[in-house]
């Protein structure tokens, strides 16, 4: 359900929408979810970022139009981890992500969907990959630590905060904490683990994630967005082709992504991809 380009309905986080009724599966989604007038916001985000309003409202000002204009379409966003798409480190653990902000931002414009090039609608430290969710990984970084580390040693500890409910608390109180995430916790409980995931879906406002290929073709541009998963029988998401019908003229003037057999290709700039390695080394060249 949860393999390539995929989609994910309410079910995937959350056993309630905010609505108080029981969390629509797959096959429950209206046949329109996923598609509609869309606008692909070009983020700018440093490696490991968290996304936020700042970033998201920054986009929208690239491409000329206005959060309250998002009402109602599909928001795409290109922060460049789409170039990375591969079974590495540097898409999966060290990829960009939002957060709790960005969810609420998504649902004060009343987004309809949200497709994501990334591993996650979420930053990597908000799921499972560290300490968030029921398998809680705590997976190991580049460097032999956990990620969890890496992240304090990079960002700081304030930083690495806000991944983590029980840091949060011990250095922000537990007024505080609820302030931010008490409106998950209601529904859902623990707030850190996959908030933008839960704001979003709990609202009804689905997900599209590993969005990739041509994404760059499109970007800072307005298009349709054409997305129809399997009508999967209690599914909580489902694999599916996006595609963007746009003017030719309109598109912007990059290479045609080819992903070649035996491997993505995501090293090779004249595939409109980008070196991992690089990407990972000036993560860790970062200086706090």
């Amino acid at each position: 359900m949860h393999t390539g380009t995929h989609c994910d309905a309410p079910r995937h986080v959350m056993e309630y929408e905010f609505n108080g009724k029981r969390a629509r599966y797959t096959h429950e989604m209206p046949i329109d979810a996923y598609t509609g007038d869309a606008v692909c916001l070009p983020i700018d985000i440093e490696p490991w970022g968290l996304i936020g309003p700042k970033e998201l409202e920054e986009g929208c000002k690239k491409v000329g139009i206005k959060p309250e204009e998002l009402e109602g379409m599909v928001v795409a966003l290109d922060t460049g981890m789409h170039k990375y798409f591969d079974d590495s480190k540097a898409y999966y653990h060290y990829a960009a992500g939002t957060g709790v902000e960005a969810g609420k931002w998504f649902v004060k414009h009343k987004v309809k969907c949200v497709a994501m090039d990334g591993q996650a609608l979420d930053h990597p430290l908000h799921t499972a990959m560290g300490t968030n969710g029921g398998t809680a990984m705590h997976l190991p970084g580049m460097t032999g630590k956990t990620i969890m580390e890496e992240y304090k040693e990079l960002f700081g500890e304030e930083a690495y905060a806000e991944f983590d409910k029980f840091e949060y608390i011990k250095l922000h109180g537990q007024e505080a904490y609820d302030e931010k995430y008490g409106e998950l916790e209601a529904v859902s409980g623990w707030g850190t683990w996959e908030p933008c995931h839960k704001m979003m879906l709990g609202n009804g406002i689905v997900g599209v994630e590993n969005l990739g290929g041509d994404l760059a073709k499109v970007s800072g541009k307005r298009f349709k967005f054409y997305c129809f998963p399997l009508r999967w029988y209690m599914g909580d998401g489902s694999m599916a082709r996006v595609v963007a019908e746009i003017d030719e003229n309109e598109l912007n003037d990059v290479p045609t992504r080819e992903y070649k057999y035996g491997g993505t290709g995501y090293g090779d700039p004249e595939q409109g991809g980008a070196d991992s390695y690089k990407y990972i080394q000036k993560l860790f060249n970062r200086k706090k």
